[in-house]
Parts: C-alpha cells; structure tokens; sequence
C-alpha cells in the first residue's frame, strides 16, 4: 500500500523527477510482426543494469482491467501479462538482471490489511452484481432491448492470492515466459533472470529490497548500479530511497482520471469516445541525501512534511528508532492538537465555500446557447481532438444566433435554472438534487470541539478516556507498530506475527514516557503457509479457492472459527467522505484458535493442495551464452545436494547459494497456454534454485551510501542558485538522462506541415486541425516539387513500409545548385528565408490538389508530446521538412 497522494504531492512540487519514457514499438510489415530488438542502446540514452518488477503491480491490471474489457480467459489473462513484461523490458532493457518478485504469504501485520481489503472486494463484487441485475430489471419492464445476459463466472480477484491455483498456473506460465525469451530474444541473451513465484514468503516489493540489502553487503558489489523498479505504490518510492543506492529509477504508468470503463450491462466500451493509450514514464532520483536535502529547504513551511522526509538520521538510524526524541516531538506536537483540528476544520470549510461559490459563478457565466457545427468554440492547442463539423442548415444556425443576440441580459438579480438560463420571474423552488451542498457523513466526534479525546475514546474503542490503563495499551502497541514498519522498510522483517491489535491510533498528547518501552521483537517467527494465509484473508464468499473440508470451517455454523467471516460488516467513514477510505471493522484472526481448527482438517489435503501449501524459494534462469550455464550444468552432472557458493565474478557480482532444481532438466516445458506451443529445453537455457546470502539475525544493513558510489548530477534546481546567480546564466532543467541533450523547436508553420497530412486521431485521414491548409507547395523559384492530382503531398514517413526508390523527397539545402541572380528578370533569389515567408503565406491557401487525406495517419507533433506510445517526427531544421529516417518512437 502507498502514502496518499504523496506522489501527486511530489510531481507537482518538483516536475524535473518525471522523465516521459522514450518507447520504441514493434513495426509491422506484410502483416508480419516485427519485434523490438532490445538489444540495441536503450532509446532513454541511459543503460540499466537491473530490472525489478512487482508483479502484483501488473497481474491485477492485466485479468481485472477498469479501462476495457475484461481478458474472456485466464489464458488470455496470461498473455496479456507477458505482453505488458515485454513492453516494459523493451523500454528499460536491463544489461544484467531481470528480478521477478509476486507476493508471497506476508507478515502478520500485513494480513490484517490484505483481509480488510479482499473482504471489501467481496463485498463491492456482490453488491455490484446485484445492482446489475436491478438496473437490467428496470430497462427491460420500460420495454428496453439488451443483450442476452453472458452465463459466466464472475472472476474474483481474490485469487491473486499466495496459494491458489490460479497463482500456481502463473508460476508455470511464468517459467515458460522467461524460457522462451532467454532461447529467442537477443536482449535476454547474456540476463540474469530471478522469479521469486507466490511460494517464496514475503511482500513482493520487499523481497526485491532484501535482495538489494543483501547484495549491497557483499564485497563484489557494484556501488554504481543503475537499478529501475517498476511498481505504482508510493511506498516504493520511500523504499528506493532507503537502500541509499545512487542510481535509483522508478518506472509507473501514468493515472488517468476519469477513464472511460466497460459498460456493466454489454461489458462494451464506447459510450462515450475517449480513447487514450497509457504512458510509462521514470522518476529519477539523485542520492539519498542530496534529494532530501533539497525537499526540506522547501518544507520548512510544513512540519508534518519536514518530520516525514526527517526521520532518516535523527529519529531512526538504519531504521531502528530513538524512542527519545520520537517522544519529544510528538508532545511537541500535542500542546497544540487543538489549534491543528480547529485549524484543518477551517480549512476545509473555506475550500467548500471557495467550490459553492465557483459553482454558482460557473452557473450564473454559462451561456444559454452556444452555436454548432463550424460555429462552434474549439479548444485551442494540442488536447482538442474534436474537429469542426458542417452546418447542417446556416439559416436556421444565424437566426437562432440573432435571437440570441436580442435576448435581454439578465439582471444582477435575476434567478438562474440549474442548466444556467434565467428563470420566469418570481423564480422557481430549487430542487434537493440541484443544491449545491453535499450530503456529509455524519462526524460523532467532532474534533474541532471541545472534548473532542473523551468522545473519541468513547466511540472507537468503547472505553472513557479517563482509563489511563488503556491508552498505554493502545500507545505501547502503536509505538511497536512504528518500529516494526520502520525496521520492516530498512532491515527487513522483523517478526513474522507480530500485528497491531486496534483499528484506531492513539493522539500524539498520548506519546508520553514511551522513551522507556522496548522496541525488540521475538526472534525465529515463521510464516503462515499459504493456505493457513487464505483461510486468515479470505472471506466466506471466496471460500471456492480452498479444498473442501477447509471451505467448510467458513460457513459451517457449528464451526469453532465461524465467527472470524462474517456476512456483513460495517465500515466507519472516521471523518472521510467515501467507503474506500474508511475502516472496515471486522474481527481480529486469533492465530492459536485457526491453527487448532485447522489440525483437523489438514489430513484432508491431497498430495497437490500440500504441494501448493508448501513455502518454496525463488529459481535463477541463465541461458545457454551465459557465463553461468555451463557452472550450473556441472553443478547437475555432479548431482550435489548441498547449497554451493554461486561465483560472482560469473555473474555481474551477484552472490547467493545454489541448489539443483528438481524441474530443471525436463526435456519439455509445457505451456498451460492452449495456443502457444512448447519448449523443448535441452541445453538452451537451465535453472537452478537461488538463495540470498544468509545473516545472522542481529546484523544490522548500514543505510549508507557505499564507498566508490559516484554521486549523479542534481535533478532538481540547486537553492543557491538566485544567490549567485551562476554569472547571469538562466537556470536550465535537465530533459530526459542526457545533460547534453539540445531542446528543438518547432514553429508554427511547421506544425501546420505536420498537421495537413497527419490525421489528429487514427483512422481518418485529413482530419488535422489544418487539413484545409495546402501545405508547403510548389511555388516558382524554389526546389520544391510541383504537386499534380494523384501525387502525394508530403513524403511518406516509414522507408521500411514501401520501394525505396517512391522517395520523393526535397533536396536538401547544401546539395542544391547555387541559383544566379538574373537582374533582367527581375526575379530576386530565393534565399531559404525567403522560401520560409512564402511557405507561411500560402499555406493558408486553399489546396486545389488536395486529396481524401494524407498518405500516413500519424498525429501531429503536439499530441506525441503527451502521448509517447505515439510516433514522435522531428522535421529537418533547415528545410522543415520530414526525412525517411527522421522518426522515433
């Protein structure tokens, strides 16, 4: 789970962290798919040395999509993660390591919030369901026509969970994927690949960071290591900056808000036309220090900001806590409680004043009529997408534009409807749903009044606020909460069943003598095994994923656990305004009853369920022009059986224990994709069980920066700079990985080039913004070629998709004859400035050549700048216009 809005927070503040990904897309030709080659420089003009991915992060978005249709099988479901893997490898193009990470069984403390949330899911789902089914009863008794209702199951995303069957076939299919690349793909030729499947315990973005951890504490690692994790949490971006790394990249996919979702009857899109396709972009990161450095010079104004980025250094040290100072600054912050509840309550009355009265400006400024067709307002620049219709009858469009016009305006006084046109006089009653104010959830402790910690005690936690007794209890398991989550992001995980037993927090006034409490936890805890886990996470509705006798302990009401999966519960908004912010109140797992229920139904379990229910590791693939194979096959003619010393200097510096794999030498790789064929394995690429290197328990990782590490250059701009000045020199971000990198421009004549033959939106031809405009011409004097019916206008942009010699581009400046100058002419001659103003002038001539549409339906260069999965073209700067092999993507 992430910090919210924190990255909303971030990129607004410092906009030079975001570098849009340069993303290169496989070509087509014959109807024949060509593939990236990832083996060529990466196309970012940096090179990565290691790829980290979250899984979670992608398989939830590839089987439930909220942008389009749901995949119809889970073979599709597959596909489409090896197609989003691919998409992201072609953009980073890891040198040494691919690391795979899905989420295992995770700490106790974790589970409580992985039950809340699978039980909402649950919940969400069924009441979704049933609002389908109402809305349908309702179309089809008005005599509406729908689509004959799909039988089919519904897919429950709670089984993207450790344990399942469903994360059993994705391991497999998982394994095929890295098989099949590491045989066919030159940029996977000399990778290292990890797959840490749903078996190996632990959180997927953690187990990356322990790899790192425990990588960063051997002598043959490389300080400089340029690391990209690709995950959307928030929370890894606090991750990224704990392992101390000077070269840290993040990759995530652009949130677009308000993305046009299937509709829930025909489970079709386009209701409404707003397509886009999503953006990757990187956020980059100089070191640790320097990056917080130059956030707390500019959150000095925000205490609560300032105390976030201040922890590393004075209140922890590699993630261990001084409850001392922890206790001096959270009673600093107590004496003045009051003023912050009061004044957060103003503030948020003064912002929904601010909103009613933009409402009703809005309202009162909208004009009644606003003309179509070609009369109607366009957006200016690159968003607009909508081109300018025809006007079906002009008469008819001016007349109601004079009536318009002698309409008297509205007096000061004057009452408007709801669709903003002035009402009958007297006015009209306003209706409830036309009020400008919205419906608050009701607030019992009221926080900004006095009493405020006696109501909140009362109402969360059904005890006085007098009872001392108890908020120690709450405060002394907040306080190890706090040093459990903080060792958790810097050392690991401390105790496997520690949990916070409260749904509420205490008040910072009530941080008072914790200097005192202890912040060990008891050592040598194991993991729950993955079905122990599902029968801790799961609610009753997804008890289809557990073997029967197991299912049976849910819904069983002479069950010894019933009580832990309720059919309903409520959820507390605590001062929120939607349910996904609330708190869902459901009962705590108590360990020992679940695991004495469960001893009588393990015998129940086939040899199967005890295979998935297993804790397994993660597994190493090389393939066969690794420097690595051949040590790995000697390793399995040896047939050794204890964990061996994997050699660094084999393998990019890399460290750990290996082990034979039993399903490592099968001569065939089934796929569990019905389409897709198998791999016969022999000798192309091998796999061995890895471990990371091994520390006792009270080894401490030093959050440091390491010896030899090379500090990037700044991203962000230094704050002495106005002091000095830098001699006069204006300040000049960074674009992209490359400081050297010159920024082009384009002028407005060139765009207007551009968006002649290029279509605004894919698939029709001549819908440019200046698709009436001819385009730079054939105009007397000048080396362009004349244009004729039937010709092309601009070249054609691909050389790979048509003959060669179709080329009919202009010659370019420095291979034109010298032209004379013949004063008996007259005729001056024409200089490329000239050329220029002449192109500029007739290019809002009518074309009397022009055609249906361009020859290419590319957009232009403003919508690429939003839209990197786009074709970017860059014209010639001293001729402006477009060579064959002018284009990226």
């Amino acid at each position: 789970m992430g910090v919210p809005a924190f990255f909303r927070w971030l990129s607004r503040k410092y906009p030079s962290i975001i570098v849009n990904c340069v993303e290169e897309r496989p070509k087509e030709c014959n109807g024949v798919k060509i593939p990236v080659d990832t083996s060529k420089p990466n196309p970012n003009e940096v090179e990565f040395d290691n790829l980290y991915l979250d899984m979670n992060g992608i398989i939830h978005p590839c089987t439930h999509p909220e942008d389009k249709p749901a995949p119809k099988n889970e073979d599709e479901m597959m596909v489409a993660i090896f197609e989003y893997i691919d998409r992201l490898f072609n953009i980073i193009r890891p040198r040494r390591l691919l690391y795979m990470a899905i989420d295992g069984v995770a700490p106790r403390a974790k589970m409580n919030q992985q039950r809340s949330r699978r039980f909402r899911a649950s919940k969400e789902g069924m009441e979704a369901t049933e609002e389908k089914q109402r809305v349908r009863q309702e179309i089809l008794a008005k005599g509406g026509i729908l689509p004959a209702e799909e039988v089919k199951e519904r897919f429950d995303s709670n089984c993207i969970t450790p344990g399942t069957e469903f994360m059993d076939n994705l391991a497999k299919c998982l394994r095929y994927y890295v098989a099949d690349r590491l045989n066919n793909d030159p940029g996977w030729k000399n990778l290292t690949v990890i797959l840490s499947d749903a078996s190996a315990p632990g959180e997927g973005e953690h187990k990356i960071m322990d790899y790192i951890r425990r990588q960063r504490a051997q002598p043959n690692h490389d300080p400089n290591t340029h690391h990209c994790l690709c995950g959307a949490d928030a929370d890894l971006i606090m991750l990224g900056l704990a392992t101390h790394e000077p070269n840290f990249t993040i990759i995530r996919e652009e949130f677009k808000p308000n993305k046009p979702r299937p509709c829930a009857l025909c489970n079709q899109l386009g209701h409404e036309k707003s397509f886009s396709m999503s953006r990757l972009f990187l956020l980059r990161f100089s070191s640790f220090h320097s990056f917080i450095e130059s956030i707390l010079m500019q959150v000095a104004d925000d205490p609560e900001l300032s105390i976030l980025f201040f922890l590393q250094g004075y209140l922890t040290e590699s993630g261990f806590v001084n409850l001392q100072r922890v206790q001096m600054i959270m009673l600093a912050v107590g004496e003045v409680e009051d003023n912050i509840f009061k004044k957060r309550k103003d503030d948020e009355e003064n912002f929904k004043r601010r909103q009613k009265e933009k409402r009703k400006r809005m309202k009162r400024d909208q004009p009644s009529f606003i003309p179509g067709g070609q009369f109607s307002p366009q957006a200016l620049g690159s968003g607009n997408r909508s081109s300018p219709q025809t006007i079906s009858n002009p008469r008819q469009a001016a007349f109601e534009m004079r009536m318009q016009n002698s309409t008297p305006s509205a007096s000061p006084n004057t009452s408007f409807t709801s669709d903003g046109t002035p009402s009958p006089a007297g006015g009209i009653k306003r209706k409830a749903e036309d009020s400008d104010s919205e419906p608050e959830p009701e607030d019992n402790i009221r926080l900004w009044e006095a009493g405020w910690k006696q109501r909140y005690y009362k109402n969360k936690f059904d005890v006085d606020a007098s009872d001392e007794k108890f908020r120690r209890k709450v405060v002394r398991s907040y306080v190890e909460g706090l040093c459990w989550v903080l060792r958790y992001y810097y050392q690991g995980c401390a105790s496997w069943k520690w949990f916070y037993p409260f749904h509420y927090a205490p008040f910072a006034s009530d941080f008072d003598g914790i200097a005192d409490l202890p912040s060990d936890f008891e050592k040598g805890t194991k993991p729950f095994r993955p079905l122990e886990q599902l029968m801790g996470v799961f609610p009753a509705a997804s008890g289809n994923f557990l073997p029967p006798t197991w299912r049976k302990l849910m819904t069983d009401p002479e069950s010894s656990i019933i009580d832990f999966y309720p059919e309903d519960f409520a959820i507390d908004l605590n001062g929120k305004k939607f349910a996904w912010q609330g708190v869902a109140l459901l009962p705590f797992v108590d360990e020992r009853r679940l695991r004495a229920a469960l001893e009588e139904v393990y015998p129940d379990l086939t040899s199967e369920e005890n295979r998935r229910n297993s804790l397994g590791g993660d597994v190493l693939f090389v393939g066969k022009n690794h420097s690595l194979c051949d040590f790995i096959a000697e390793l399995y003619k040896s047939s050794t059986t204890e964990p061996v010393d994997m050699p660094p200097e084999l393998c990019h510096g890399i460290q750990g224990k290996l082990s034979l794999n039993e399903n490592a030498l099968e001569l065939q790789l089934t796929c569990e994709i019905k389409y897709l064929s198998d791999i016969t394995v022999c000798e192309l690429s091998c796999s061995i069980n890895f471990k990371d290197p091994q520390f006792n328990e009270d080894f401490v990782f030093k959050a440091v920066v390491l010896p030899g590490a090379k500090k990037p250059p700044a991203v962000l701009k230094p704050g002495d700079w106005e002091k000095t000045n830098n001699n006069g020199r204006p300040w000049r971000p960074q674009l992209g990985f490359n400081r050297d990198r010159q920024p082009v421009h384009l002028d407005q004549s060139a765009f207007r080039t551009l968006g002649h033959a290029m279509s605004r939106e894919r698939g029709q031809p001549g819908s440019g913004m200046y698709s009436n405009a001819a385009p730079l011409g054939a105009y007397q004097g000048n080396p362009y070629r004349p244009l004729f019916s039937g010709q092309p206008q601009i070249p054609k942009l691909l050389s790979n998709l048509r003959p060669q010699d179709s080329w009919r581009g202009p010659t370019p400046l420095f291979q034109q004859p010298p032209q004379r100058y013949d004063r008996s002419s007259g005729a001056a001659p024409l200089l490329a400035w000239n050329r220029m103003v002449q192109s500029q002038n007739a290019a809002f001539q009518q074309n009397q050549y022009q055609g249906v549409g361009g020859p290419m339906n590319y957009p232009q260069r403003p919508e690429d700048r939003l839209d990197r999965g786009r074709q970017v073209i860059r014209p010639c700067m001293i001729c402006m216009l477009v060579s064959p092999k002018s284009y990226e993507f």
